[in-house]
């Protein structure tokens, strides 16, 4: 069997078990502990953002935004079609209606159908994901956020390390998220962060996500909460991450180099665009085979022990969603059809990418 490889694969770089051992002798194992407040510190100053709070996960994140966006029972909340469930189910928590919105040709939201959707539904907040490490088109989704009065949530879970107009993803909106899952560019095997500009959010999400304990010696609680903290050996993996993040993206940005030059003038091969005036990670190689069929690709590289996958699936098409409302005309539905990711992990070489770009064209020709 030829060697296995993963589509994107942890990367340690060296310091995260000293860390975890100096975790291990301080005994906080628990979610306190000096590499929550080293691994949050690290955090805004990599984003720039205010405050940065780490959480149990990506999808504890957003429903924290949502919760202090004052999102309930019967609001409407528009969100990208053409993401991850973990953009969405947090607005089931809330007993909110996700409102599916479309990607246009950068493969992200489309800002044109999400003012038709605010004129329509009156939303109270959007949920706007930031796919394989790119950038959407923010400036136009701030502008009209703010033209409606609306909230922006930004999720930037495969996008750190990302820029537009040389400011961070997750730094334009009222709240931004991360994601440290176990394939994200980096990572704390499970985990995530909210970013967020205002103290009182910070002050109230803190709450919030460790019980809504109030200031009492005793457990007094006068509100719902949740157990969302981010533990300390989770936050030393998570430092160790922050201080290779910059060689992580530039690995990633030069694998995205090899297959494009591996794939250059493939009939019917279009990668991912960056839109202008950004930066992209390229968190994950991501390309539409156009007439062809991606799964057969998917299977002739998993022959040959090699990892890839289909695009997002959009939320419309999802069984849980059958009843839900969408705007679009089918851009996302489209790329699933004929798109996929290729393995994109950062310890891979040229001769990696050359492997699996070789059984690509041999599929395509």
């Amino acid at each position: 069997m030829a060697k296995r490889i993963f589509l994107s694969p942890p990367d340690m770089g060296g310091n995260e078990l000293k860390y975890i051992n100096q975790a291990f002798e301080s005994n906080y194992i628990a979610p306190v502990g000096e590499f929550i407040d080293r691994f949050e510190e690290a955090l805004q100053n990599y984003t720039k953002s205010p405050f940065a709070l780490a959480l149990s996960s990506g999808t504890s994140a957003i429903h924290l935004a949502l919760r202090l966006a004052g999102v309930t029972r019967g609001d409407k909340v528009l969100v990208s079609d053409f993401t991850f469930i973990g953009s969405v189910s947090p607005i089931l928590y809330q007993g909110a209606e996700p409102i599916f919105i479309d990607a246009d040709s950068s493969w992200q939201i489309d800002p044109n159908l999400i003012e038709e959707a605010i004129k329509n539904e009156s939303p109270k907040a959007l949920v706007v994901a930031h796919l394989y490490g790119q950038s959407t088109k923010i400036d136009k989704i701030i502008t009209l956020c703010q033209k409606y009065g609306i909230t922006l949530i930004e999720d930037g879970a495969e996008s750190l390390g990302a820029k537009y107009k040389e400011k961070e993803l997750g730094t334009f909106g009222r709240f931004g998220i991360l994601s440290f899952n176990g394939n994200k560019i980096i990572t704390t095997s499970g985990g995530g962060a909210l970013l967020c500009k205002d103290e009182n959010d910070y002050k109230r999400a803190k709450k919030l996500s460790t019980q809504a304990k109030e200031d009492k010696l005793w457990y007094e609680h006068k509100e719902l909460g949740y157990n969302y903290r981010m533990s300390n050996i989770l936050a030393g993996i998570g430092l160790g991450q922050m201080e290779v993040l910059d060689a992580r993206v530039t690995k990633k940005r030069e694998i995205f180099s090899w297959y494009k030059k591996e794939l250059d003038g493939v009939d019917e091969v279009e990668f991912m665009p960056e839109i202008p005036d950004s930066f992209g990670t390229r968190w994950l190689t991501t390309l539409s085979v156009g007439s062809n069929n991606p799964l057969e690709i998917i299977d002739a590289l998993s022959q040959e022990n090699i990892e890839s996958r289909p695009l997002w699936k959009p939320m419309h098409l999802q069984p849980l969603f059958d009843s839900a409302k969408f705007y679009g005309s089918g851009v996302g539905e489209n790329l699933f059809k004929s798109g996929l990711c290729l393995p994109s992990g950062t310890k891979l070489e040229k001769e990696d990418i050359k492997r699996v770009s070789d059984i690509v064209k041999r599929c395509l020709n």
